[in-house]
């Protein structure tokens, strides 16, 4: 996958594809039905298929007091991307200049003059330009006016709703990551380097990866069974794992952390990129009367979690 951070002065090779356009976060199964649209059309016309986003999210610049936390900060959105087969991701940096773009101006500077595109796919909720006065009735008529296909998507749900990002933040919020895994389509995960900790864990004898949440989503506090992907060359090597989200009570953290204890594993991971992915919670944080409690509580929380874990399968690509 080429990932292009312009829309000036393009390679030929990089302009002339069917386009999805969208934020993606999550890169949940309604992002993957616009995408899945945007490929067919792309192998009918014989054409590259390519995703338009933004970086940073529109949102932390436009109303950084309200911005969401991220389901799949840029690291991760792009492999999810190029698992869904996407060959161009045109990644532009979004900016208060850029926001004032009108609607008629993005379709002709950036879609028309920079991308050159053939077809640009959409989803029902789609806007942008400034005063997110442009949407897909406006791509239509702007398409027909300067050359280019538009097709919008319509919503795609379940019984339980319309799949969405805000439904999958909702639902790890309130410790249910299997609910979030039904809306993406896969486990969701949380991918970062190894951090020093305090090394309470190896004192305990339970030795913890410790990764910060930076800009992720914070799920519920408490414990979760999870696979945890030692990433290695490009290649990820998963192993059974019990993870603690919180502040732990016990030892009166002021930011919440992100502690992992791989099960039969044992060596130095200091360093390393990571990938944690959720399967299912365990039980609230909990502050303990004594060292000895807790000890024998994470004895119970890795036998629970092997339990959980049995039932499942580490991640694979979601296609």
């Amino acid at each position: 996958m080429h990932i292009i951070r312009r829309y000036k002065a393009l390679l030929e090779s990089f302009r002339g594809a069917v386009v999805a356009i969208g934020n993606f976060d999550g890169v949940h199964l309604g992002h993957r039905g616009v995408i899945d649209r945007a490929s067919e059309l792309a192998q009918a016309k014989s054409v590259s298929l390519a995703v338009l986003t933004f970086e940073p999210h529109p949102i932390t610049v436009l109303r950084p007091e309200t911005s969401p936390r991220r389901l799949s900060p840029f690291r991760v959105k792009v492999r999810r991307l190029r698992e869904c087969g996407v060959e161009i991701l045109y990644m532009l940096p979004f900016s208060s200049d850029f926001s004032k773009k009108t609607p008629e101006t993005f379709a002709h500077e950036v879609l028309v003059d920079g991308l050159g595109v053939h077809h640009v796919v959409v989803g029902h909720d789609y806007r942008f330009g400034k005063g997110r006065a442009g949407d897909a009735k406006f791509l239509v008529h702007a398409g027909e006016a300067l050359g280019f296909g538009v097709t919008e998507v319509s919503p795609i749900g379940s019984a339980g709703g319309l799949y969405s990002s805000t439904r999958v933040r909702s639902y790890l919020r309130r410790g249910e990551p299997h609910l979030a895994a039904a809306i993406l389509g896969h486990m969701w995960e949380v991918e970062a380097r190894v951090v020093h900790g305090d090394a309470r864990g190896r004192e305990l004898g339970y030795p913890t990866a410790n990764i910060e949440f930076r800009d992720h989503v914070i799920p519920g506090y408490g414990i979760y069974a999870v696979w945890c992907g030692v990433i290695s060359n490009e290649k990820t090597e998963w192993y059974a794992a019990v993870a603690n989200v919180g502040i732990r009570p016990m030892f009166e953290l002021t930011t919440p952390i992100l502690e992992v204890h791989l099960i039969d594993h044992d060596s130095d991971l200091y360093g390393k990129y990571l990938r944690v992915a959720f399967v299912n919670w365990i039980r609230p944080e909990e502050k303990f009367a004594s060292l000895d409690s807790l000890i024998k509580q994470m004895n119970e929380d890795v036998r629970i979690a092997q339990l959980m874990l049995a039932e499942s399968e580490p991640p694979t690509a979601i296609r």
